[in-house]
C-alpha cells in the first residue's frame, strides 16, 4: 500500500482516517501483514510530517509493516508544479524515486509482490 496524505490539522484528514477505521472493521484485518509505505506534499514548511506520524500510529494497531526511510515530506509544494500540475522540481522527482525504488524493495521483502521469473 502506498498511502500519500494531505495534513489537517497537525493530523490526517478525517475522511482517510474515518475510511481507514470502517474497512478494518471486519474480523479478518484487511490491512494485517501488508508493507506499506506514506509521503505527502504541503503548502507549509512541514511537508505532512505530522500527518504522516499519525498515520503510522494508526498503522501500528493495524500490524502494517510501514516501510520507515526514505521519508518524504514535501514542503512549499505549490511552487514545486506548473499550471498544469506537473511537478517541476528535480530534488523532489529524486526523492519520489528514491521513495519508490525503496518501496519496491521493501514489497519484495515482505513477499507481496510475485518475483519476476
Amino acid at each position: 500500500m502506498l498511502w500519500t496524505t494531505p495534513e489537517y490539522n497537525y493530523s490526517v484528514p478525517s475522511v482517510l482516517k474515518n475510511a481507514i477505521d470502517w474497512a478494518s472493521r471486519p474480523p479478518e484485518q484487511p490491512f494485517a501483514g501488508k508493507p506499506a509505505a506514506v509521503f505527502g506534499a504541503s503548502a507549509g514548511r512541514f511537508g505532512t510530517a505530522r500527518a504522516q506520524y499519525h498515520l503510522r500510529q494508526s498503522m501500528v494497531f493495524l500490524d502494517v509493516h510501514m516501510m520507515n526511510r526514505p521519508e518524504v515530506m514535501i514542503a512549499g509544494a505549490p511552487a514545486l508544479f506548473d499550471a498544469q500540475g506537473q511537478l517541476m522540481d528535480e530534488r523532489t522527482r529524486e526523492q519520489l524515486r528514491g521513495l519508490l525504488e525503496a518501496f519496491y524493495v521493501w514489497v519484495i521483502k515482505h513477499k507481496a509482490w510475485p518475483q519476476e521469473r
